[in-house]
């Protein structure tokens, strides 16, 4: 629709409040009514925008993500990308929606997130033609990687140059800057000394010395980054993953993580996104303690979503120690995400299982303990610099699927059935699911190639030969088919209940440590449904009288359609059973 001139008028003045909270102490040549006109122009905001209403949610109980590399799945004679549309069209067509392709640019490290330039499609695995294709059926979530590029990226060249595109573009410090207070998730150097056309420079590197980050001081750095998400709207992505958001501004004498100045980029990329396509939603990936990750809500104009990062290494302490308490704990502490918010719930990704998102919320002595069974499992351990160079686990690195082979106590027979559960628990969360890819079809460590790359989250970055793939699949006596086929049926289990949206009510339950449950209800409160999960490795016995059914309605379980009332009774739930007891 064509904005009304006081519309027009509200929507400038929104971006030149954000500008000045960044830019106020900056040294800005132009005024921010021309820096918001220049922001207007490339989104194209100037004449054709609609009025967005921040409390509308973009999504519901059919939302549904898959989280992939765009080689993933390797085809001779055939584009990776073409490899994976066809795995979404043949095999999840009718559970998945949306999929996040993990950094599909060119790219000289850390597996894509080390961008060399951002408006370009690698050559190894497709072009935007296939990104649009893909787009046409499935919403398409792309990484913004927005707090550094690639050290072989032209704008990086530039820098060196002294000239061109890019050489401000990038954060300098001197060589004895007070850093030992900042907050990092890597254990190398800060500071990269860089030979440049004016002499010696010191880069700041968040990451790695190939990872070189931005300077968003610069105001040329942000209308850049404008001007990439326009261009990602124009070609099919409808969802931003902010990545390494939290570490986007520095300021020499704090910890340079979450500062207000980053807060209010958010802020100012959501207006622009949203009014230029109101169901594009951004989505912050800060891999940080829990409380940090809520403030990117927030009050409803920030992230539309934002990872629930503390999920993963929760819920697997629970399934390896058969006790909920810590799971339980947290859960009632969470807030309710406000309508045109809501969290984004994954339990594995390309990245290991972060620790940081459960300081304070799970004990030294539980971590060390979650820590040593899974290096018992095959996997590794990645480390970060902590306040004052002092050295701390950062994540575990490890597929899904061996993760949870066994307990404390080693691996057992049950592993395919906490593997399901807790995939079960997941998808029932409050939130929009995300499935990785490895998770959905049971992937293992990928030992090889971690002694390849030395690289420890190699070993949960398969790629498959996508004949071997579906060939696995297609054998009802492979584990691959096995997995495969209980997520998707859970998944469209989900998919037919309002009680699962996203914004839907939810209570926890307090039966015992060994049962973990909630309650969920339907906005308009007309569905009910209890989910409960036996998450040890014996037999939990539950009085449905505990849960307080109502005496009016009926009650059955989705999955194994028996049925409840008042009087059931005892019932004995089998190792990692899932009920899902609905009245609807």
């Amino acid at each position: 629709m064509k904005p009304d001139v006081e519309q027009l008028e509200r929507l400038k003045q929104k971006i030149i409040h954000h500008l000045q909270n960044i830019y106020e102490s900056e040294p800005i040549t132009s005024s921010f009514e021309d820096l918001t006109d220049e922001l207007l122009e490339i989104m194209r905001l100037g004449n054709d925008f609609q009025v967005v209403n921040a409390h509308q949610n973009c999504w519901d109980e059919t939302d549904i993500t898959l989280i992939s590399y765009a080689d993933s799945l390797l085809k001779k004679d055939e584009w990776p990308l073409e490899s994976l549309h066809d795995f979404l069209n043949t095999y999840v067509k009718e559970t998945i929606n949306s999929v996040h392709i993990l950094p599909f640019f060119p790219f000289c490290s850390d597996d894509g997130f080390a961008v060399m330039d951002y408006y370009q499609v690698n050559k190894s695995v497709g072009d935007w033609s296939h990104i649009q294709a893909i787009a046409n059926d499935y919403r398409v979530m792309a990484d913004l990687v927005i707090n550094h590029c690639s050290s072989s990226s032209e704008w990086f060249e530039n820098f060196k140059k002294g000239e061109g595109k890019g050489h401000d573009y990038f954060y300098t410090a001197p060589s004895n800057a007070p850093v030992a207070q900042v907050v990092r998730p890597r254990t190398s150097p800060l500071l990269r000394k860089t030979e440049t056309s004016k002499g010696t420079q010191y880069v700041w590197c968040t990451f790695s010395h190939e990872q070189i980050d931005l300077d968003f001081r610069n105001i040329e750095v942000l209308k850049e980054f404008v001007k990439i998400i326009r261009y990602y709207l124009d070609n099919g992505v409808s969802i931003f993953r902010l990545d390494a958001v939290a570490f986007l501004w520095k300021k020499l004498g704090t910890n340079c993580i979450n500062l207000p100045e980053t807060h209010e980029v958010v802020r100012l990329l959501r207006v622009l996104i949203e009014h230029a396509q109101p169901d594009a939603i951004i989505i912050t990936e800060t891999n940080i303690p829990n409380k940090e990750n809520l403030s990117y809500f927030g009050n409803a104009n920030e992230a539309h979503s934002i990872y629930n990062f503390s999920l993963p290494p929760l819920l697997l302490n629970t399934m390896v120690t058969g006790n909920c308490r810590y799971l339980k704990q947290w859960l009632m502490s969470m807030p309710p995400a406000q309508n045109g918010t809501t969290f984004f719930n994954f339990i594995a990704s390309h990245d290991g299982i972060g620790l940081r998102p459960a300081e304070g919320l799970l004990s030294e002595s539980e971590i060390a303990s979650l820590i040593s069974t899974m290096q018992s499992f095959g996997g590794k351990i990645s480390w970060r610099a902590g306040d004052n160079g002092v050295k701390k686990p950062y994540e575990i690195n490890i597929t899904l699927f061996d993760a949870l082979q066994g307990t404390t106590d080693g691996p057992d027979k049950w592993g395919i059935a906490r593997f399901i559960c807790a995939h079960a628990i997941m998808l029932a969360l409050e939130g929009i699911p995300a499935v990785y890819i490895h998770s959905l079809v049971a992937t293992g460590n990928d030992e090889a190639k971690f002694e390849l790359t030395e690289e420890n989250r190699s070993i949960n970055r398969h790629q498959w030969d996508y004949e071997k793939l579906q060939s696995e699949l297609g054998n009802e006596a492979s584990r691959h088919n096995q997995v495969f086929t209980q997520i998707n049926k859970i998944i469209s289990l989900r998919k037919q209940q309002k009680a699962f949206h996203p914004n839907a009510t939810q209570f926890t339950l307090h039966i015992t440590e060994q049962l973990f449950g909630f309650w969920r209800q339907s906005l308009d409160r007309m569905q009910s449904i209890f989910c409960i999960y036996n998450i040890s490795s014996e037999v939990q016995p539950l009085l449905i009288s505990d849960l307080n059914l109502i005496v009016t309605d009926s009650w059955y379980d989705l999955i194994s359609g028996q049925e409840f009332d008042e009087n059931s009774g005892e019932i004995v739930l089998q190792p990692y059973q899932v009920l899902w007891i609905s009245n609807v």
